[in-house]
């Protein structure tokens, strides 16, 4: 492998690493506004119609979900980085709420700082056409 090939794979490596601690901060660990200080861009664009662009709007949209759903919980089940994207596969577990399997898509500065979230969310429901879950 090529130095810059190098580079790139070793970038590509911390900035799915960063995804993860980012998500774990903010979503199990309910601290929103430490993982927006440490991984966050000078931007945050949000793509989720629940939530206003911005860090301020994440913030308190996550202070709220942790308020409203003491013990929420994600877990990782799969992640792929390419280029500046890194995507998340989660199971979340919402207590009192329905738990969900979600795809989370984050977009990556040139600083290695997260700007951009997507994401697209599927209820976890007790019937299946097949045996093989959504994980």
């Amino acid at each position: 492998m090529s130095a810059t090939g190098e580079c790139h794979a070793i970038r590509t490596r911390e900035q799915q690493a960063n995804a993860i601690a980012f998500y774990d901060m903010m979503f199990n660990k309910c601290e929103p506004r430490a993982a927006i200080e440490q991984f966050a861009g000078d931007d945050y664009i949000q793509h989720n119609p629940h939530v206003a662009d911005g860090k301020e709007a994440f913030i308190a949209y996550f202070e709220r979900m942790a308020r409203e759903y003491p013990g929420k919980r994600t877990h990782f089940k799969r992640a792929v980085a390419e280029d500046n994207f890194v995507v998340l596969h989660c199971h979340q577990v919402w207590p009192g709420s329905d738990d969900y399997a979600g795809i989370d898509i984050f977009r990556f500065d040139d600083n290695g700082k997260i700007v951009e979230h997507w994401d697209v969310l599927q209820v976890i429901g007790d019937h299946s056409e097949n045996g093989n879950g959504l994980f």
